[in-house]
């Protein structure tokens, strides 16, 4: 039996990380990763939703996805190159240095049709992110009753927070202004649509704002930081899993929020102490 009553969606990247001073590559991207951290978090179920490319690194990525057990029932791979990322790290934290704007994916944008939306509705969460090419089929999902989950970037623009926040319940983000600018972006990720919106702020713990109170959760201290990739994820993951299965047994909301946030750190904590996003690296030249 599953650890968290929760079944949730990762609708929108994949890709492979490519460690480039290691000439290694992981499995990865922001709807992988949860997916892949769900699982690990133990869910009922977990499953990803989106398009392969059809070369080598694409089926690297469903041989990992597979063998970890996320659902694929409604991917699909089309003619074209993969997702892939550039990376390197410095001192720890990873730092990207070039992507292919998500292979054939960025190109064949996922629209939505009934039956995907008949497909969805069995989730109670269905994640995505600021590089999926996804903005458009929130609404749709939104509209099913399905809770929506979006993690913004650190170059997401003003007009492009408003124009995504409508069709999102839990905002996620990075944050590194003080104190009163931190406020000013959580209220306006409130004022734009969201029920939660998260702000995760690295050593210093994350920000999680109800439209009523500020909750702050310290980053649990890590004795030997492996990777930072991922860290986010897992955070934005762990959470949402916590807080749905905690609101679903009746949990009391400002309980679960915290309860959910502690052990969301703790978990971010134990993530960074693997290579890449989650393992399985493999070497390329």
């Amino acid at each position: 039996m599953a650890e968290h009553n929760v079944k949730i969606l990762g609708f929108g990247d994949n890709v492979v990380d490519m460690y480039e001073h290691l000439k290694t590559m992981y499995p990865g991207g922001n709807c992988v990763n949860l997916c892949a951290y769900a699982k690990r978090f133990g869910v009922e179920k977990s499953a990803y939703m989106g398009y392969f490319g059809n070369d080598d690194n694409a089926e690297y990525v469903i041989k990992v996805l597979e063998e970890i057990g996320i659902e694929m029932y409604k991917c699909k791979q089309l003619d074209g190159e993969n997702g892939w990322s550039k990376v390197t790290l410095k001192d720890g934290d990873r730092v990207f240095v070039d992507w292919n704007d998500g292979g054939i994916r960025g190109k064949t944008p996922y629209i939505l049709d009934r039956f995907d939306l008949d497909y969805i509705k069995q989730f109670d969460v269905v994640h995505s992110g600021n590089y999926c090419f996804t903005e458009s089929e929130l609404g749709k999902i939104k509209a099913t009753g399905v809770k929506v989950a979006f993690d913004f970037s650190d170059d997401s623009t003003e007009e492009y927070y408003k124009k995504v926040l409508p069709d999102v319940n839990y905002a996620f983000c990075s944050f590194d202004g003080n104190e009163e600018e931190l406020k000013a972006h959580l209220q306006m990720m409130i004022d734009g649509g969201a029920e939660l919106a998260t702000a995760s702020r690295g050593a210093e713990g994350c920000v999680l704002y109800d439209g009523k109170t500020f909750y702050r959760q310290p980053a649990v201290p890590i004795e030997k930081v492996v990777d930072t990739m991922g860290a986010g994820d897992s955070l934005i993951t762990s959470f949402l899993v916590g807080y749905t299965d905690r609101i679903k047994k009746g949990e009391e909301k400002s309980e679960a929020i915290k309860n959910a946030l502690a052990d969301a750190a703790k978990f971010a904590s134990e993530i960074c102490g693997l290579e890449g996003a989650f393992g399985y690296g493999r070497h390329y030249e």
